[in-house]
């Protein structure tokens, strides 16, 4: 029998393809061994983790996001999973050792590099070769927000540090970045499955559109406001800000649970008086204790401001684009847009 060597990923090393392919009978191998009919490899190449039994590819995504791009564009032809549950934290997550195993048999893996640490380690070590960066299909950008006389951005905690510089990994809040990334997940979903690329470009194309409606109601919507500044608690939104000429700051830098220092209330007090802003937004997967108490503090009202990291039954929609919409019309609000 020859071996290979096996690369470990956490607890366990990743087991073989050949060793997840379906079992064959005790009585079938042991009579074509004895017949010398079938020599059993530890390096089998073989492919059959890849499909289901009815012969849809198999697609690991990250988070939502990339599950959203991989369920709109794949449609009957993929089967997806998601390595991060509704509800979870993603910048935390741990994998457990199947979750691992799934990376390395996997049709196609999408993800988005720098935003889950352990995610980016073992898609290394699995060695897919159908594999979608997000980040590598449009360009990133620093944004960040002045807190305690220092700069934080959007990369400068530990979740984010594979992004040289501080970039700023939240690219699917922008319509128009989210539809350049839905076409690069369809030319890996083609190359992993050729059969079917032309289905996968017509449904990149189709959800492309619908963010180009999306980018038109943001527009649209927030063109007559009276204030281009919103609060926030998790300074996620700097793209979406970009996008439409709008000012985000943050409570407290990338933190959306850490309290806010006496220094940073008073200034937070100063810029709402200064640019008119009524509302503190926080988000669904994280407590909105600070956002509260901060709002108590300066008078100031409280509303959802959804980054879109997970689908819950809390959450404003059953999809990206219904969560978007409920984020437009809760920016409108906040921003006095007639």
């Amino acid at each position: 029998m020859n071996v290979c060597p096996i690369r470990p990923i956490r607890t366990r090393p990743i087991r073989s393809r050949a060793a997840r392919s379906r079992r064959i009978t005790a009585t079938v191998v042991a009579a074509a061994a004895a017949l010398g009919l079938v020599t059993l490899s530890a390096c089998s190449t073989g492919t059959a983790g890849a499909r289901t039994p009815d012969g849809r590819l198999r697609v690991v995504a990250s988070f939502y996001p990339m599950q959203f791009l991989a369920e709109r564009i794949g449609g009957d032809h993929v089967s997806v999973t998601t390595l991060t549950k509704p509800g979870a934290e993603p910048h935390d997550l741990e994998l457990t050792p199947r979750q691992t195993g799934s990376l390395a048999r996997a049709g196609a893996v999408l993800y988005l590099k720098g935003i889950q640490p352990a995610v980016d380690t073992a898609i290394k070590q699995s060695e897919n070769k159908h594999v979608a960066d997000a980040a590598s299909f449009t360009g990133l950008e620093e944004h960040g927000t002045e807190v305690d006389g220092e700069h934080h951005t959007t990369g400068d905690n530990s979740s984010h540090s594979e992004h040289e510089g501080g970039s700023d990994p939240h690219i699917w809040l922008d319509p128009v970045k989210y539809a350049e990334v839905a076409k690069g997940v369809a030319r890996t979903l083609a190359e992993a499955d050729p059969d079917h690329a032309a289905d996968y470009t017509r449904n990149a194309d189709a959800l492309a559109g619908k963010l180009g409606d999306l980018d038109k109601k943001f527009r649209d919507g927030l063109a007559h406001r009276t204030s281009d500044t919103f609060i926030t608690t998790h300074a996620a939104f700097g793209y979406l800000a970009e996008r439409y000429g709008l000012v985000e700051e943050s409570v407290s830098g990338v933190d959306p649970e850490s309290e806010p220092s006496a220094a940073r209330v008073k200034e937070l007090h100063k810029l709402a008086e200064e640019h008119h802003v009524g509302t503190v937004f926080f988000e669904t997967l994280a407590s909105p204790a600070t956002a509260r108490t901060l709002a108590s503090d300066l008078k100031l009202k409280t509303d959802v401001l959804d980054p879109l990291e997970g689908i819950t039954d809390d959450s404003r929609g059953h999809d990206y684009l219904e969560v978007m919409e409920s984020n437009l019309t809760a920016l409108r609000k906040a921003l006095g847009a007639r």
